[in-house]
């Protein structure tokens, strides 16, 4: 009976210890975690950080929180990866069906509505992203391509300015607005 409850003793410091070790641990792990955190240090980031915090941010935006969306949210990626963009709007579909709250799923099927020329679809899939993620840099970027594709160039430009004070390392959003600020801002003289 002694050698049972030296066990179990065993057992219970070994528990007990585990926990208390690994709490700060994940309130350290956490906190790298935080959106508004890793925000604050992509912005005042250099190059070669701002890509690994934007990993990190890429992550943390793209858990779905359940198995099956991560399934749709795959099978929409592995379509759009071959370019069947009517089969990735059908996963994609699927996914903002089941998840509504989940911006990444929306984000991702306005890709792939402007791929297959649906534009009206994927600005209003970007309105819902954007309103469920509103400092999502890409689906800014993703809407100010499509407002300079319809020539509205002076909001695209805005959008640009608003997704790079965000990310100001973000090489799609300086070339966008490298291309663009001659027509919208002028040349000097």
């Amino acid at each position: 009976m002694t050698i049972k409850l030296l066990k179990f003793r065993t057992v219970m410091t070994a528990i007990a210890l585990l926990c208390f070790c690994s709490g700060p641990l994940a309130a350290q792990t956490s906190g790298l975690r935080d959106e508004d955190e890793l925000l604050r240090l992509l912005a005042d980031s250099d190059p070669a950080n701002a890509a690994h915090v934007d990993r990190q941010l890429q992550a943390l935006w793209e858990k779905t929180g359940s198995p099956s969306m991560d399934m749709l949210m795959k099978r929409g990626r592995d379509a759009m990866d071959v370019e069947n963009y009517r089969t990735a709007i059908e996963h994609l579909s699927a996914l903002t069906d089941h998840a509504p709250d989940f911006a990444e799923g929306w984000r991702l099927r306005a890709s792939a509505f402007f791929e297959v020329g649906r534009y009206g679809p994927a600005i209003a899939d970007l309105e819902i992203a954007l309103a469920l993620n509103p400092r999502n840099y890409n689906t800014i970027l993703d809407l100010g391509t499509i407002l300079e594709l319809f020539g509205d160039e002076k909001r695209a430009y805005a959008a640009y300015e608003r997704a790079q004070a965000i990310h100001p390392h973000h090489k799609g959003i300086s070339k966008a607005m490298e291309r663009l600020k001659p027509r919208v801002a002028g040349q000097a003289l």
